[in-house]
């Protein structure tokens, strides 16, 4: 199985809400795809979200990295040298990091398909069935503690808090949250770099001196401020969370060997793809660390390669942090990992078995 062409599309799926956090507002999905395509007749399909405000990517961007830069090198490469082709896409330009995700996942969706196996048995196995979080966004306190509320019934059991606007009012969210879901569901706390580092425990040691029990804390600092990390995680009782601190093996090694944090999120558009992937969780579970898996604003399609890894790497990956398809108003994707509420399962179908894709406008070479 060769690869004979690379193609790209756009996808655009409207969420149920406005998805908010202290750095944007999103109000639908807006991404790239990539179809690989062979001489057997075989797509292998990725997805790249375009997140400017944290990897650095557009949609520009994105297309050009991808017709450029990585698929000159693609064409004619033979499916099954896949440790070949994903150092090819790495190597193919710096940084770009979704859009070298987008052709990794379609890369490993072939590499599936060639042997007939679903992703995650090829990965390693593991229980192709796992329980994700969903995000209620930062808002009015009565419209959180709604959202809230609705989850739980649901079926949601843990629910990821997003605050970072207004550190005294942060605190009050979080507090009427708790006392409306108190023991229906665990609450993790993401700042998205809203807070300093003395702000971010100043917040912390108020919630645990009022009795409220949470997960974690994720990313209360600027990304790069590394010291500010390591100042709360040294200075607070809950687990601290990098996200956007780390993209890479390398950084999670510096990050490990500071104790800047507790758990490390894992985000195939932070660290270009599945390879990277499997990497930081090899080296997080070597060093006894946790490890979140987690997304941008994406479809099933990119998000169903993180599912794969997740049940592969479970011994690494403790939390599941996949609720970008709960969050659009449909699935544009036939097939592939089924989202259903807060547990997702994978098929029997090899590679990621995504078919044909709702609504996908492809774009002129």
């Amino acid at each position: 199985m060769k690869i004979t062409g690379l193609r790209i599309g756009k996808l655009s799926v409207p969420l149920k809400t406005p998805f908010k956090t202290a750095l944007r507002t999103v109000e639908a999905v807006e991404d790239i795809v990539v179809l690989v395509d062979t001489d057997t007749g075989h797509v292998g399909h990725g997805e790249a979200a375009a997140t400017a405000v944290i990897t650095g990517d557009t949609h520009g961007s994105i297309i050009a990295a991808i017709r450029d830069c990585i698929a000159p090198h693609l064409l004619g490469a033979d499916v099954a040298d896949l440790n070949r082709n994903t150092r090819l896409v790495q190597t193919a330009l710096e940084r770009n990091f979704s859009a070298k995700a987008a052709v990794e996942i379609a890369l490993y969706d072939l590499f599936g398909q060639l042997y007939g196996a679903p992703l995650y048995q090829l990965l390693g196995g593991g229980d192709p069935v796992i329980t994700t979080d969903i995000t209620i966004s930062v808002d009015y306190i009565d419209k959180m503690v709604a959202d809230s509320l609705a989850a739980v019934d649901r079926g949601f059991e843990s629910l990821k808090i997003k605050v970072g606007k207004d550190i005294g009012l942060d605190i009050e969210r979080v507090k009427a949250i708790h006392a409306a879901v108190e023991g229906r569901a665990l609450l993790r706390l993401d700042a998205n770099q809203g807070w300093t580092a003395k702000q971010a425990v100043y917040a912390m040691q108020a919630l645990e001196n009022a009795g409220v029990q949470l997960e974690l804390l994720e990313q209360p600092v600027k990304a790069q401020d590394i010291r500010g990390l390591k100042y709360v995680t040294d200075r607070v009782h809950t687990p601290v969370m990098a996200d956007e601190s780390v993209f890479g093996p390398t950084e999670v090694v510096d990050l490990i060997k500071m104790h800047a944090a507790d758990i490390i999120n894992i985000k195939l558009m932070k660290t270009g793809g599945i390879s990277n992937a499997i990497r930081i969780a090899d080296i997080a579970s070597m060093y006894g660390v946790e490890c979140m898996i987690g997304c941008m604003i994406e479809t099933s399609i990119s998000v169903a390669a993180a599912v794969h890894l997740a049940v592969a790497k479970s011994d690494a990956i403790t939390k599941v942090d996949l609720d970008g398809p709960s969050l659009c108003a449909y699935d544009p994707v036939e097939g592939g990992v089924d989202f259903n509420e807060s547990e997702i399962s994978i098929g029997d179908a090899p590679g990621l078995g995504i078919g044909d894709i709702r609504g996908l406008e492809m774009l002129s070479a």
